[in-house]
């Protein structure tokens, strides 16, 4: 079982030092948030420590649903530019968010809006592929003017494009979907972390409501060979999900 966690936990810190706080904590992999303020991520420095990565690409000001031509284009390039990083530092894989509907686009747009996303989701898994790197697309909660709630219509457009996806627990949760309505042939890559369904807390694995044993021992069953990010709010809940995870599987 590949186990790793997300920088998330340490926005406000040094990138080196959460990098320290995961490799000392024992776990194989972490996964490096690659927008402000960690933009540039130099691989020398992540050489220097005994760790695998994934990488999530830049959400925040990113846009690939964007009807915008430039904002559009704008986030697809921010997002490449993770790729390449992936390729670089050979990542395992990147995660992608699929974008957002503002209102006005929702009431009168939203299949150009869907479109839009969709050719952009393809683009991204294309330069992926040209390069050698798993680009993952994830779930998103239940917020407004998110795109790709719904499991079964992004499994739908990534199996169609021979695409994974990055199951996003939380999330799923946060929508609504029983633990075995979670699980798709898609899913390469998994984020994980806890809540009530009422908000998308990421809390520490086993201080929510969700029944993260039975998904994940699903998943193990149908031989899932991706990696389990951790992600949380703080160090704190990094080492007491790790426990979780070290405790029941």
């Amino acid at each position: 079982m590949k186990i790793g966690a997300s920088t998330l936990a340490g926005i406000d810190h040094k990138l080196e030092d959460s990098l320290e706080f995961i490799e000392n904590l024992g776990l194989e992999y972490a996964e490096l948030v690659h927008q402000y303020p960690f933009e540039k991520i130099e691989a020398e420095v992540l050489e220097s420590y005994n760790l695998k990565y994934s990488i999530h690409a830049p959400f925040m000001d990113v846009n690939i649903a964007s009807l915008q031509k430039k904002s559009r284009l704008s986030s697809i390039e921010q997002i490449k530019t993770s790729i390449d990083l992936a390729n670089e530092i050979d990542a395992e894989a990147v995660v992608v968010h699929p974008g957002s509907i503002p209102f006005l686009a929702n009431k009168y747009f939203k299949d150009k809006v869907y479109e839009t996303t969709n050719n952009s989701i393809k683009e991204l898994g294309d330069y992926g592929k040209d390069l050698g790197v798993l680009a993952t697309i994830e779930n998103m909660p239940t917020f407004e003017g998110m795109i790709y709630q719904n499991l079964k219509d992004l499994d739908e457009v990534l199996t169609s494009y021979d695409m994974a996806m990055t199951l996003d627990i939380g999330h799923a949760n946060h929508v609504g979907y029983a633990p075995d309505e979670m699980i798709f042939d898609s899913i390469k890559h998994v984020h994980a972390h806890d809540n009530f369904g009422d908000d998308d807390a990421h809390l520490a694995l086993g201080e929510g409501s969700i029944d993260l044993n039975h998904i994940i021992n699903v998943l193990e069953k149908k031989n899932y060979n991706g990696i389990y990010i951790i992600e949380v709010n703080d160090y704190d809940s990094i080492k007491k999900s790790y426990n979780y995870m070290k405790k029941n599987f």
